[in-house]
């Protein structure tokens, strides 16, 4: 008796809740290592924790430079801290033979307090907050469009601060510039966390006093 052999490569997507560029400097190393070893078969991974609405972008372990996943981070539903709640919609690569199971694009909405404070008599309406692909003009949603969207940040402070307002779902009242923007761009780089080699040309990251903040 012979077992029947799947004519195509199983795909599997990694659902989590700690995103591993946070968690503990071991753990997230053999994480990552994992990823790279297996990044035909991971077609996707999905964390939340942080409330806010982000990515980590995995590289080759030998040169850090060829994107080869994403770790897509969705907003949270709670308010935690002085945020709108959200949630996020993935569109994914189709059932169908061969399919990559991959992420296409994702939407995020969001219920706007303000809004919502002002009209109590009236029932709470979710919104559509953005396309990730239609706002940040992205080709598609694979790992090298959110390696080559960190670069756009670098040179186009209109769209890293869409980003900035994005990551707060819709809410936020400061400024990110100079250390916070380096910062931060060197977390959507870091899913190997305490690894300097991934922000090696963010000049103010390396002496940065300024820490995302971690609503959790």
């Amino acid at each position: 008796m012979h077992l029947p052999t799947c004519p195509f490569h199983p795909q599997v997507h990694i659902i989590g809740h700690i995103p591993p560029g946070i968690c503990a400097k071991t753990w997230s190393w053999n994480y990552y290592r994992i990823v790279n070893r297996y990044e035909s078969t991971i077609s996707a991974q999905f964390f939340g924790h942080t409330h806010l609405d982000e990515f980590e972008i995995f590289y080759d372990e030998e040169t850090l430079t060829r994107p080869l996943s994403v770790a897509f981070i969705a907003p949270s539903i709670t308010t935690y801290v002085n945020l709108n709640p959200g949630y996020r919609v993935y569109l994914i690569d189709g059932e169908y033979p061969a399919s990559s199971h991959m992420v296409l694009d994702h939407e995020t909405y969001i219920l706007n307090l303000t809004q919502a404070n002002a009209k109590v008599t009236e029932e709470p309406s979710w919104t559509l907050l953005y396309s990730a692909v239609k706002t940040y003009g992205m080709k598609s949603a694979y790992p090298s469009d959110w390696d080559n969207l960190i670069h756009r940040f670098l040179q186009d402070e209109r769209l890293f601060q869409t980003f900035w307002y994005l990551y707060h779902k819709g809410h936020v009242e400061e400024v990110c510039k100079e250390s916070c923007k380096s910062t931060l761009l060197c977390t959507l780089r870091s899913a190997r966390s305490d690894d300097t080699q991934l922000c090696k040309d963010l000049k103010f990251a390396q002496n940065s006093d300024w820490k995302p903040k971690r609503y959790c």
